[in-house]
């Protein structure tokens, strides 16, 4: 088994659709604008990655039971850093400054920030993070902000 696409209900589908795209370096592969039926499927090379639902109001909330965070991983700490640079254009709320490792020592670790809506979002690389912080010491750096 493995994960297919990811599905998100969003608030404002055109501002989600632009910041998908720029953050993970994705493609509209198919959308809808028809009222009460807008939708983006993004991807690349013909992968389906995320599909973004206009069907939702206010922002992501971490107090009620359900989503904790989305991870995408990549080959590099070097796309990851580029990742870095389209998500601060974006103007995106970093959760922790910039590299961070997985937990103190780890090989593994990337970057965690918002989407507009709130909801939490990880870019990482298996290796190529054992010089950055651990912000959580030995606790998982993805699991407690």
């Amino acid at each position: 088994m493995k994960t297919g696409h990811i599905g998100i209900n969003v608030s404002d589908i055109e501002r989600s659709k632009a910041f998908y795209a720029k953050a993970f370096g994705l493609d509209v592969m198919r959308e809808s604008q028809e009222a009460g039926k807008q939708f983006a499927f993004l991807g690349e090379d013909g992968t389906l990655y995320v599909t973004l639902w206009q069907q939702s109001a206010g922002r992501f909330d971490t107090n009620t039971p359900g989503l904790h965070h989305l991870a995408f991983q990549v080959e590099s700490m070097e796309q990851v850093k580029d990742a870095e640079v389209r998500v601060r254009e974006l103007g995106a709320e970093f959760l922790y400054d910039g590299v961070v490792s997985h937990v103190e020592g780890a090989q593994s670790g990337g970057i965690f920030f918002r989407d507009p809506d709130g909801i939490r979002l990880e870019i990482y690389a298996p290796s190529g993070a054992d010089e950055a912080e651990a912000p959580s010491g030995n606790a998982p750096s993805c699991g407690f902000f």
